[in-house]
């Protein structure tokens, strides 16, 4: 990881490597860029078999770049990259010193919109995938719990107005992360999880 003029600072996991940037882009900045992802991406209303049934997805989602991608048993087929798309991914490339050929955009749209426990461990991302997580719009919580260890404390954090979340490593391993719903009257935000998917 090479220094960035952001202030990315790793955060303190056990079997993860983590680095977070609150003020990763300028407010200004995000200000256009939420504008310009709500106005111009695709967004859809999937749903996903639970419990026997069809339901739908806490959260309004799109799928873009060179490579098809299935979770949770959905089948993402790619959208061509927009422009505001690939401005926000040469970002994180030079953040991250990473690669990326694909990214899931997410939009909650009040604090019902929620992400349920998981890792981003598909085989198709490789042994020890890297994550950039880019989020736009009204602030939410997050949470990491160990996967295999109780006497771990789960970590949450705050993840602002353009901010950047990179999960590198081995963290998908060891590590679970979600969105909770709240109660609380929250602005409408956006996630794009840039990543890098094999053949």
């Amino acid at each position: 990881m090479r220094d960035n003029p952001r202030n990315l600072q790793r955060l303190h996991l056990l079997d993860a490597e983590v680095y977070f940037a609150p003020d990763f882009i300028p407010a200004s900045e995000s200000n256009l860029y939420f504008e310009r992802l709500m106005q111009e991406v695709g967004w859809q209303q999937e749903s996903i078999r639970m419990f026997g049934r069809q339901l739908p997805m806490p959260r309004l989602t799109a799928w873009y770049g060179d490579k098809g991608y299935t979770y949770s048993g959905l089948h993402n087929k790619p959208q061509p990259w927009l422009p505001v798309l690939q401005e926000l991914k040469e970002k994180v490339e030079k953040a991250s010193n990473r690669k990326y050929n694909s990214v899931l955009l997410n939009l909650y749209r009040t604090g019902q919109d929620s992400m349920g426990w998981h890792a981003d461990d598909e085989p198709e991302l490789g042994q020890e995938p890297s994550i950039a997580s880019l989020s736009f719009g009204g602030e939410r919580r997050f949470a990491f719990k160990h996967r295999h260890r109780q006497d771990i404390i789960p970590l949450r954090i705050v993840l602002t107005h353009g901010s950047l979340l990179l999960m590198q490593g081995p963290t998908q391993h060891h590590w679970l992360h979600h969105i909770p719903k709240t109660t609380k009257a929250v602005q409408p935000r956006i996630n794009l999880t840039f990543r890098y998917v094999m053949d």
